[in-house]
C-alpha cells in the first residue's frame, strides 16, 4: 500500500541563491507595491461614480491595500532575514508531497519519521531518511 507523506525541501544557502532569493523578494515587493497604486487608482475611480457609498468604498479598499501593505513589511523583513544569513546554512523552502510504500513488517516509525530533501544551486545534494 502506499500513502502520501509531507518532505520538507531544504536549500543550503550560497551566494547565488542569496542572490535569488533576494531578486524573489524583491520582485514580489515589487508587485504588491503596484497592486496598491491600482488599487488607488480604481477606489478613485469608483468614488466618482453616482449611487456608491464612499465610506464603504473607502473601507473595502482600504482593507486590501492594508493587506498588501502588510505583505509588504513581511517581504522587507525576510530580505532583511537573508542578510543575516551565513552561507552555507539550510534553510526550509517548502513541503511536498511524496508516495511512500508500506507493507506488512514496515516499521512505522521509519515510514513516518521526518524526510528532507537538500538542495543546493537546484541540484539535490542529499534526501535524508
Amino acid at each position: 500500500m502506499k500513502i502520501i507523506k509531507k518532505v520538507l525541501i531544504k536549500q543550503i544557502i550560497t551566494e547565488k541563491s542569496k542572490e535569488k532569493l533576494k531578486a524573489n523578494f524583491h520582485d514580489h515587493k515589487m508587485r504588491l507595491e503596484q497592486e496598491c497604486q491600482q488599487l488607488l487608482f480604481e477606489q478613485r475611480k469608483l468614488q466618482n461614480k453616482a449611487g456608491i457609498s464612499k465610506p464603504e468604498v473607502n473601507e473595502r479598499f482600504q482593507q486590501e491595500i492594508n493587506n498588501r501593505k502588510e505583505k509588504i513589511k513581511l517581504a522587507d523583513f525576510k530580505m532583511e532575514q537573508l542578510d543575516m544569513l551565513e552561507l552555507g546554512s539550510e534553510i526550509t523552502e517548502k513541503e511536498v508531497e511524496a508516495l511512500v510504500e508500506v507493507s506488512e513488517g514496515s516499521h512505522w516509525e521509519e515510514v513516518m519519521g521526518e524526510r528532507a530533501i537538500v538542495i543546493k544551486d537546484g541540484i539535490v545534494i542529499r534526501i535524508d531518511e
